[in-house]
């Protein structure tokens, strides 16, 4: 039989395929969302000023990763020539992506309505810290995590999350834009509040979910983070089927599922896993289809 030559993986689709967006958004959540909208298909340019994106010195490899494939331009925007250059790119440009505070862009004669009279056709995505008139006030993914009740303790979150769900919400706007602007015919404007961001990303906790109490906040025997012999097991055996599985092959008889909730079921499950190894456990999951995730300790 002669070898059957390799499948090609499927196209990824290309929705923002001739749209072009230009950025002044900079360290994360702008870049994170251009890095999105490019690979959706949109032309992307990134404007920086003189001294360039702070996250370039963060982290130049993930500075150098949110900008593959992005066109960068320099201009100095509080000169004649910057916003010449900038105007340049502003009259072939389709969606604009900012992160300045409303006052900043007013300055330099960015804001909406002299944006809109300028360019009818051309949309706004306006990153900002906090909605309305917080706007203005200082903030970072941090201070905007802890006003949504997402940080605990003296540890630092293990992700930028308000950041990023930002960066996600701008790329949403920014297609909620393209959208609106085919069907009104004229440029639209949308602001994204990372303070927002982080409220959505709350919101499994503001619900109880995540809480102490809540069933996926470890109240739940089969939804938690337990020692194992030579690490940490991560499980998520939430639903009925897979609890049962996991209380079957822990050796724990339960009547119903609301006896994964009893301290009695927490300690024997935990007794179980801390006499496994990690690939003990591995296989474990396999063999009895339970959702874990071995970690080092």
């Amino acid at each position: 039989m002669a070898p059957q030559a390799p499948t090609r993986p499927a196209p990824t689709p290309k929705p923002l395929r001739g749209q072009r967006i230009l950025s002044l958004a900079l360290n994360l959540p702008g870049p994170a969302a251009l890095m999105r909208l490019r690979a959706m298909g949109a032309a992307c340019t990134k404007v920086e000023g003189p001294a360039g994106d702070p996250m370039a010195l963060y982290k130049p490899v993930a500075y150098d990763e949110m900008h593959t494939g992005i066109k960068q331009v320099k201009a100095d925007l509080k000169t004649e020539a910057g916003q010449k250059k900038l105007h340049g790119l502003l009259a072939t440009t389709d969606v604009l992506l900012t992160s300045f505070r409303p006052s900043a862009l007013n300055k330099l004669g960015l804001g909406w309505k002299a944006l809109h009279k300028a360019y009818p056709q051309l949309n706004l995505i306006a990153i900002v810290g906090a909605p309305g008139a917080r706007a203005e006030e200082p903030g970072h993914d941090l201070t905007y995590m802890a006003d949504n009740g997402l940080v605990t303790g003296l540890d630092l979150p293990p992700s930028l999350f308000a950041d990023m769900g930002g960066a996600l919400m701008a790329v949403e706007a920014t297609l909620q834009a393209v959208l609106l602007r085919q069907a009104k015919g004229k440029g639209v404007q949308f602001d994204v509040a990372l303070s927002e961001a982080a409220r959505w990303l709350a919101l499994p906790r503001h619900w109880g979910l995540t809480l102490p109490s809540g069933s996926v906040g470890g109240a739940h025997a089969g939804y938690r983070v337990y020692p194992c012999k030579d690490g940490r097991v991560a499980v998520a055996a939430l639903e009925p089927h897979f609890a049962a599985a996991l209380c079957d092959a822990a050796g724990v008889a339960v009547k119903d599922m609301r006896a994964l909730f009893a301290p009695v079921t927490h300690a024997a499950i935990a007794a179980f896993l801390a006499g496994q190894t990690r690939k003990q456990l591995d296989k474990l999951a396999v063999a009895r289809d339970i959702p874990l995730h071995t970690l080092p300790r």
